[in-house]
């Protein structure tokens, strides 16, 4: 148990806890505005492909 108290402390006080921290907290907003992005875009293009495929004729007058 002491020595796991004595790697949890040196944990705190090294750089490595909190860099850790702030690069998983930057990962998970990446991640966040990705999805947005994706999600957005996706809806739109969508919409944009089926008002082409609406107005396209095929030649011959077949379907």
């Amino acid at each position: 148990m002491q020595n796991f108290m004595n790697r949890a402390k040196q944990f705190i006080k090294s750089e490595d806890g909190p860099t850790a921290t702030e690069y998983a907290v930057m990962l998970a907003l990446i991640i966040v505005v990705a999805i947005a992005a994706v999600s957005s875009l996706g809806t739109k293009v969508s919409q944009m492909f089926s008002a082409v495929d609406g107005t396209l004729t095929v030649p011959g007058g077949g379907s």
